[in-house]
């Protein structure tokens, strides 16, 4: 085929598109802001999470965030601004955290991470282990009696879904943690999931993309796009104009700056991260963990540890929180009160923008307004974790073939 597909957004989920059309024969260009060395991407937990079933928008989570709000140090922090886009979202987020809308999006969700879990352990064959991928399993981890049955449930959950989970009181996770010590009530083991360094991820597929002839336009900032009828026919850029057949946006929180330009409103807001990674830790993790209490996530890479969290909706741009990332230390030595680690340099703390849809669930096909338009994007925190079924449903998009699975829940116009 020689059909010229542009990328606009050079992360994890541009990324694993290229892969799989560059692998169909077509001609792809990515083009990024950035010169895909940061960004979301490379700074998060690093986990492949089929076990992560329940979108973000699900039951009692407003409630809860209407607690947090009070508390700029909490695991979910909306900053209190006057601001329409905001507003429409927060309201279609609240009209979504129901029990009927989480139980519809749960199959076609886990269905989706399933397929999305089996392409990445591909990927790492085709690819070769050079980012540090460990298929051992993630903890769920917690300190109280609530949030065991909670966990319970959720286990049971998962287990007619047919996923295993592994139930350990304090002293079985203790007995896997062979080199910390560890304060908890107990955990679950969920086997099938999976966790890399997102970072050698990242590099790995662009080096190899690179040479398998995809071209790269990185530090460039779209300015606007060419159309003609129903077509986008160029991406225009302050390096210049790039024609395209095909336009595939996957751009992460920036995707409404863009779909603005083309004349199509889509709810989302960036969801702020933050993350700390420590080199060469002498006594580290050997299973990554969510801390479920604090909601923070710690991921050993190699002789690295990473420890993560927090969703802060403050908007892009927004100044770093040092308390926020203060927090998810104090959490980790909540935890782990014998991990030889101390609490990092500001340079040394990182943020990324998480994109949220208002249900939980990512934009992922064509839109309506434009034959040749595409969108992938709003993964909030499963990006990594969907990212190759993403790529591998966009190349199905684009060559008509048989999709894999039924793609409808993530209508990019679904109301």
């Amino acid at each position: 085929m020689s059909q010229q597909v542009t990328i606009a957004g050079g992360g994890v989920i541009g990324l694993c598109c290229a892969w799989y059309l560059q692998k169909k024969g077509l001609q792809v260009t990515v083009i990024d802001r950035g010169d895909i060395t940061t960004g979301t991407s490379f700074g998060n937990a690093g986990y492949v999470s089929p076990s992560h079933i329940h979108p973000l928008a699900s039951p009692g989570i407003v409630a809860k965030g209407l607690r947090w709000m009070l508390s700029s140090t909490s695991p979910f922090y909306i900053k209190p601004r006057l601001n329409l886009d905001l507003i429409r979202w927060c309201l279609a987020f609240w009209r979504n955290a129901n029990h009927i809308t989480m139980h519809r999006n749960i199959p076609p969700l886990f269905r989706f991470l399933m397929l999305s879990r089996e392409l990445t352990s591909d990927m790492k064959m085709e690819l070769g282990d050079h980012f540090r991928m460990e298929e051992k399993g993630i903890f769920m981890m917690y300190k109280n009696a609530t949030t065991e049955k909670k966990e319970y449930d959720l286990a049971k959950e998962a287990n007619e879904l047919g996923l295993e989970t592994i139930i350990c009181n304090a002293q079985q996770v203790q007995d896997m943690e062979t080199e910390v010590e560890t304060r908890v009530r107990g955990g679950v083991l969920y086997p099938i999931d999976a966790h890399l360094h997102p970072g050698d991820f990242m590099r790995t597929l662009k080096a190899q993309l690179e040479q398998n002839g995809v071209k790269f336009q990185l530090n460039t900032n779209i300015t606007g796009f060419e159309k003609r009828g129903d077509k986008v026919t160029a991406v225009i850029t302050d390096k210049g104009r790039f024609s395209c057949d095909e336009l595939v946006l996957s751009p992460g929180s920036w995707l409404p700056m863009l779909t603005k330009q083309l004349g199509i409103q889509l709810l989302m807001q960036a969801g702020k991260g933050y993350s700390m990674t420590f080199p060469n830790v002498e006594r580290n993790l050997q299973y990554p963990a969510i801390l479920v209490d604090h909601r923070t996530a710690m991921t050993p890479m190699g002789a690295d540890l990473r420890m993560g969290g927090t969703m802060e909706i403050s908007g892009l741009g927004s100044p770093t929180l040092l308390k926020r990332a203060q927090a998810i230390y104090n959490a980790a030595k909540l935890y782990y009160p014998s991990l030889p680690v101390e609490f990092p340099a500001t340079e040394k703390i990182w943020h990324g923008y998480r994109p949220l849809t208002p249900d939980g669930l990512p934009y992922i096909g064509r839109h309506s307004r434009y034959s040749n338009l595409v969108i992938a994007c709003g993964h909030a925190m499963l990006g990594l974790s969907l990212a190759a079924g993403t790529g591998k449903a966009v190349e199905e998009i684009l060559t008509h073939a048989t999709p894999s699975m039924d793609y409808n829940a993530f209508n990019v116009e679904r109301k």
